[in-house]
């Protein structure tokens, strides 16, 4: 018999920022979803991994219910933690802490989605800053990285505007949208963060 899953992973995790708040997704969020998802897909889709000659992921309600368990399990498991961006009650984009290792890596990797109408306001950088301090605060990784393709200038201004260590160009990394792209690695490690803490945290956060 499997074990039973403890009541807490039911229930909604939500992390506070200034302006946005982070919190994971479920069935109810749909409709919300779909529609920025919809309007934004010729900006988003060109950025996000699709082997070469596979459909688009469906974004029909019962693939979206179903993602969002399969997130739920990845949270219950400690393995991945999904959020959607939200900036007051409109559902900005959405931010993931994703194939987390732990033994001697104690790492994950963080990506990121935002609404066109929102960009460059801020709110990504925001995001990634709480979600930071929960990866190395609450979680107890050792190491965090982000990986963007060159040329998505708008993606790799969030990480410019934090300030995150470049870590060179990883050649072939991922697939992107039927291509084999390479990816600049970003990348912040529980030490670092303890000497840029308070910076971070009043620059982006107001220290909340």
């Amino acid at each position: 018999m499997s074990p039973r899953l403890p009541a807490i992973a039911s229930r909604p995790l939500e992390l506070a920022g200034w302006r946005v708040r982070l919190r994971t997704l479920t069935e109810s969020d749909y409709p919300a979803w779909f529609e920025v998802r919809d309007r934004c897909r010729a900006w988003l889709t060109p950025w996000e991994p699709r082997p070469h000659g596979a459909p688009f992921a469906p974004e029909d309600a019962r693939s979206f219910a179903t993602r969002c368990l399969m997130r739920e399990r990845e949270r219950q498991l400690g393995t991945g933690f999904g959020f959607g961006i939200f900036l007051e009650q409109r559902l900005a984009g959405e931010i993931t802490l994703s194939s987390i290792q732990r033994g001697p890596f104690q790492s994950g990797g963080i990506g990121y989605w935002v609404d066109k109408d929102l960009a460059g306001q801020g709110l990504v950088p925001e995001a990634m800053v709480v979600l930071l301090r929960f990866a190395f605060e609450s979680i107890d990784l050792h190491r965090v990285d982000v990986s963007i393709i060159p040329r998505n200038h708008a993606s790799r201004r969030v990480a410019e505007k934090l300030g995150l260590r470049c870590e060179g160009v990883t050649v072939g990394y991922l697939e992107i949208d039927g291509r084999w792209e390479d990816h600049v690695r970003y990348g912040m490690t529980t030490e670092e963060w303890q000497v840029r803490r308070d910076e971070l945290l009043t620059t982006w956060l107001k220290r909340r």
